[in-house]
């Protein structure tokens, strides 16, 4: 019989970034029913306090803290506010990510370059280096970079976004070498269409029957015939945190409903 108090996070501090809404909020919320106290990060702060309100209401204690982690100087203040009220962080999900535009490589500037790859890239290296070093100090962790399908195979005009998820892929397994010898594992899950605000936002233009009917026809190309949940990323977001997967570094778990197995959407 399956031991499941492997998958038990009691006694665990997580922190998640983009942690308001979509993904980011059934992380935090599913890290904390399996025992964690939870820091969510993003920009707003009133959509974090309902977010933290809620984990409260679990018996789990939660900080809220707004920081732009695409911003060095705001990394650093965060970690500043997490250590005044925490001795470590044992779980860092990566989850804060944008993609403002569809955009040709003829079309985009640099500026989109820039606020996609700073946050998606940079600030996901910089922030895994802050939290990493505290890991290592109190004996080991779990650092889990949400990706995307789309650093394995690219949606068209989305290549600046494909690419900073693909260096996502490849730093999950760079991260995973250097900080094995410290007891901290480097893991990640790739998402493919989820009914996020994110992904709902790419169809800000239609009517709102027109996007629900949108959204199924994309869904029916799927071998599961539906775009996935919010909630069916966070069991894969646990199991990554947890002592459940305790000999897995370094990979990244495809969570697509099949997307990658039939033709692009």
């Amino acid at each position: 019989m399956i031991d499941l108090s492997r998958f038990s996070l009691e006694g665990k501090v997580a922190l998640i970034t983009g942690g308001s809404q979509g993904i980011g909020r059934a992380a935090a919320i599913e890290l904390a029913k399996a025992g964690a106290d939870v820091v969510v990060v993003s920009r707003k702060m009133a959509d974090l306090e309902k977010v933290a309100a809620e984990i409260e209401s679990m018996g789990r204690n939660a900080l809220p803290v707004a920081a732009n982690i695409s911003k060095i100087h705001e990394i650093d203040k965060m970690m500043e506010i997490v250590k005044s009220r925490f001795d470590t962080i044992d779980i860092l999900v990566n989850n804060a990510a944008t993609s403002p535009a569809y955009i040709s490589i003829l079309e985009a500037e640099e500026r989109l370059w820039d606020s996609i790859m700073n946050l998606n890239l940079k600030g996901l290296y910089f922030l895994t280096q802050a939290v990493a070093r505290l890991m290592k100090a109190s004996g080991g962790g779990s650092v889990i970079n949400v990706s995307s399908v789309d650093g394995f195979k690219p949606q068209k005009n989305l290549g600046i976004y494909s690419a900073s998820k693909a260096a996502v892929n490849m730093l999950t397994k760079s991260a995973a070498i250097e900080l094995a010898p410290y007891n901290i594992r480097v893991n990640g899950i790739a998402p493919g269409a989820v009914r996020t605000r994110f992904f709902e936002a790419l169809f800000v233009h239609f009517s709102a029957n027109e996007a629900e009917a949108a959204i199924q026809k994309m869904g029916d190309k799927l071998p599961l015939q539906r775009i996935g949940l919010p909630e069916e990323m966070a069991g894969a977001l646990v199991y990554l945190a947890s002592d459940a997967s305790g000999y897995m570094t370094g990979e990244t778990m495809v969570i697509d409903g099949g997307l990658l197995q039939v033709s692009p959407l």
